[in-house]
């Protein structure tokens, strides 16, 4: 991985001014956050910062405003939730640049924050307006990127201000930039992936990337039925992309060749009707599935053989269920692998880095979050980080790095 700056780089930053990119894109309801776990993420830089005498103007962008100004959209809305999680007040700024912004610094005193306005409300931040992001960087002494979220685009305040302003990743950007490295970029093998959810269609290039890098790949949820279906299986009524067989066979190839082997379920739990705890549910082989039955998750035979492999592996990427989890009992294979994981990263034979929303709750649903070694919440920006595609957020800050 190329070097990156972070705050352990800055000098004495007393009175200078900290514009820092941060994720505050808050879930809202009743005109609150239903969760904070991204304020929660960026609290630790700005409080640093803070605490070291900057003057901390944040940048978030909220919602899909599409360059205009709307008032349920200002960053405004947020600014009770992030003073809760900070434990400090904050300046509300209605602006991103200008005599407003500028008047603005002038009250801050040294440690205060500010909360600049909805990036997105101008269309020079999707737009990557040089221009744009240079009257931003007008105001700023230095930038810090903290919203590895959002570090797949290439926007005014995640790739284009970092040509005006020495650049430096915050705390949350380097412990996820650390963690992806440990688990993709300079591994330690053996590797094992766990990529599942519904679709093959969604993770087809995170799929054909994996294969070359990794010694194991685990196949779960309804994708699992099109590899099922590609092999010659009969699945029944389960969801499956019976058009991306040739697809699925040509991975298995490619993975035969780069010597990967690839895991699919040889039992499995099928049901005739997709609700909790039905009465036609059972477990079978996988060659035993009825025209009118569906797979709705992995058989306990086959979690069990996936985490006897993964006690051979030194590192395990996770990104999606094994099963439908969020009914039961298809959870139970993705709950027991996640027991599993925990186990063997807590004993220190496994560093293991999760990520994407479903694989987030499903941690959480088996009581682990913190017993593996890092969760990544960003969802697009994991996933395209699979797929091998630099991202321009994080590109930005090692070639702009002061």
């Amino acid at each position: 991985m190329a070097a990156f700056k972070t705050l352990d780089d800055l000098g004495d930053v007393t009175g200078k001014v900290a514009l820092v990119r941060v994720d505050l894109n808050l879930p809202m309801k009743g005109g609150s956050a239903t969760d904070v776990t991204r304020v929660e993420a960026v609290k630790p830089t700005i409080l640093e910062l803070s605490k070291k005498g900057a003057k901390v103007l944040l940048l978030a962008h909220f919602g899909r405003p599409g360059g205009q100004r709307s008032s349920v959209l200002s960053t405004s809305m947020v600014t009770g939730d992030v003073e809760g999680v900070l434990g400090k007040e904050l300046m509300f700024i209605p602006e991103v640049a200008g005599p407003v912004v500028e008047q603005s610094i002038g009250i801050l005193r040294n440690g205060d924050i500010g909360l600049l306005d909805n990036t997105r409300f101008w269309p020079g931040e999707e737009a990557n307006d040089p221009n744009f992001a240079q009257a931003i960087a007008a105001h700023g002494d230095f930038f810090v990127n903290d919203a590895f979220s959002a570090a797949h685009r290439a926007h005014a305040t995640t790739e284009g201000i970092t040509h005006f302003l020495p650049s430096y990743a915050g705390r949350a950007m380097e412990a996820e930039l650390k963690a992806l490295d440990a688990a993709l970029g300079n591994p330690e093998a053996p590797v094992a992936a766990v990529v599942g959810g519904a679709k093959v269609s969604t993770k087809l290039a995170v799929l054909e990337n994996l294969v070359g890098r990794v010694q194991h790949l685990i196949i779960g949820g309804g994708m699992a039925n099109t590899f099922l279906a590609a092999r010659g299986v009969n699945v029944g009524k389960s969801l499956c992309e019976h058009d991306l067989t040739d697809q699925a066979s040509k991975i298995m190839d490619t993975a035969d060749h780069a010597g990967c082997t690839v895991h699919l379920p040889y039992d499995v739990v099928v049901s005739k009707e997709f609700a909790a705890n039905p009465a036609s549910l059972r477990t079978c082989n996988v060659h035993e599935v009825a025209e009118d039955e569906m797979i709705l998750d992995i058989g306990a035979s086959a979690a069990e053989a996936l985490a006897d492999v993964l006690k051979t592996c030194r590192t395990l990427v996770w990104n999606g269920p094994l099963g439908a989890f969020e009914t039961e009992p298809f959870d139970a294979a993705t709950m027991s692998l996640a027991r599993h994981v925990a186990a063997l990263t807590q004993e220190g034979s496994l560093i293991s880095v999760a990520g994407g929303g479903d694989t987030v709750a499903a941690l959480a649903q088996a009581g682990v979050t913190g017993d593996v070694t890092y969760i990544s919440t960003a969802g697009g920006a994991f996933l395209e980080w699979m797929e091998g595609k630099e991202l321009p957020g994080v590109a930005a800050l090692t070639a702009n790095n002061g």
